[in-house]
This record gives structure tokens, C-alpha cells and sequence, in this order.
């Protein structure tokens, strides 16, 4: 049977002026990236400057920007306050009219599958192989560090630009329901953390035909979080 194999790198927008400040901002405010956000993007930019992508999508295209609800714009400390009087923890606090993390999972399924369909459809009759050559078990090769580990000889890339909390929750379902391989040594607690401003998460996905329609058949991760390319 063929199949299709393609890198998939997920980057967390640069630094907001809302970051900066400690404000919540959701899909009703679009805040400016602050100066500093700035130098990360350039930073994130040059890091990648060599790496070919085959496709691009954008939060606007995601609509990936989660909704607080009434505590959009608030004081991060303050949300804090409002879950502990509600008995909640912070992390898994829903503020009255916000968006449940199950909202946020459904989002990121809906994604992958169009993004599935585009990719497939656009590369499927030129890169499709047998799949007995293709493997997403974890590499035996250590992963150095380069901006193109995991992708040397992978000419289907796509590259996904978004926000933390979309980031956490689609790490999240990638591990936990879609069995995706991890890294020799990966600490989940770290996997399941916020992304610092542009920090860089890679996946080898391949994909089968089955009819019409292109079905995920494995999900390895590369690498989760990195962030050298701002400490440079």
C-alpha cells in the first residue's frame, strides 16, 4: 500500500505587548508582537532560513485564537484568583463564557484533517511510496540540534504558526489519541507545558489513501519546544 510522509513544524507566535503585560488575549483582541517579539521572530526566522517548506498555515487560517471569555484582557493573577475562588486550578480554569479545552481539541481535529486533504491532494501523485519503505519509529540518529533535524530528505514540510494554549492542547491530543512516538527520554510533563514565545515543535506524519480520503497512519515526534535559536 502507498504512502506519504511529510514534516510537520508547529511555532508559537513571537512576544505580544498582552504577553509582555501579563494580559489574556483571545480571539476578540489581536495584540501587536512587543519589541522583543520582534527579535524573536527575526530570531525564529534566520533559525529557519534554510529549511524548505512545501506549505504554510497561519492562525487566521486555524482560527486559533482561544477564547477567555469575560477574563479576555484581564490580568493573568487575576484569572488565578478567579479559579481559586471557583475550587479550580488555574491551568484547567474556564472562565464564564471561554472556551473549554474539549472546544480547543475539536479545533485542532478539524485542522488536521484539512490539513491532511490539502497536503495529500497537492503531493500525494508525485511523493507517494510503498509503504513498507516508509517508517515513523523513533530515529536511531541523535537529533543535533540543526533547524532541520528530522527533515534532511523529507521534501514535504508544513509549517504551522500559532498560539500556546492551541499548541499545548494539539501536543496534548497528538500523544494521548493519536499514539504519537516520542523522543528516547521525553519527560511529558515538559511535552505538556506552554511553548516559550516561538518555540519550535517538529513531527513526521505519514498518511494512506483510503477511497477519496487521506487517513494519518503514524505520528513521530522530533523534537518539542525548542527555543536555542532566541537564546543566540
Amino acid at each position: 500500500m502507498r504512502a506519504l510522509t511529510f514534516g510537520l513544524t508547529i511555532v508559537r507566535h513571537g512576544e505580544t505587548q498582552y504577553n509582555k503585560e501579563g494580559l489574556l488575549q483571545g480571539q476578540a483582541i489581536d495584540s501587536h508582537l512587543s519589541e522583543i517579539g520582534l527579535q524573536q521572530a527575526e530570531a525564529a526566522g534566520c533559525y529557519l532560513k534554510d529549511v524548505k517548506f512545501s506549505n504554510v498555515f497561519s492562525s487566521d487560517m486555524l482560527r486559533a485564537k482561544q477564547s477567555f471569555g469575560i477574563a479576555e484582557g484581564g490580568r493573568v493573577k487575576d484569572v488565578r484568583e478567579m479559579a481559586k475562588a471557583a475550587g479550580q486550578s488555574f491551568p484547567g480554569f474556564i472562565p464564564p463564557g471561554g472556551e473549554t479545552q474539549e472546544q480547543v481539541k475539536e479545533r485542532v481535529k478539524e485542522f488536521m484533517e484539512k490539513m491532511l486533504q490539502q497536503v495529500g491532494a497537492e503531493h500525494w501523485h508525485d511523493r507517494g511510496e510503498d509503504e513498507t519503505s516508509v517508517s515513523v519509529s523513533p530515529e536511531t540518529s541523535p537529533v543535533e540540534g540543526n533547524a532541520d533535524d528530522g527533515v534532511r530528505g523529507v521534501p514535504i514540510h508544513a509549517l504551522v504558526v500559532t498560539h500556546g494554549a492551541y499548541m499545548c492542547v494539539a501536543v496534548r491530543y497528538f500523544v494521548e489519541e493519536l499514539h504519537c512516538s516520542l523522543p528516547l527520554g521525553s519527560d511529558k510533563a515538559h511535552m505538556f507545558s506552554l511553548s516559550p514565545n516561538t518555540g519550535l515543535c517538529r513531527f513526521i506524519l505519514t498518511m494512506r489513501k483510503e477511497g477519496d480520503r487521506f487517513m494519518l497512519s503514524g505520528i513521530r515526534c522530533v523534537f518539542m519546544h525548542r527555543g536555542d535559536h532566541v537564546k543566540q
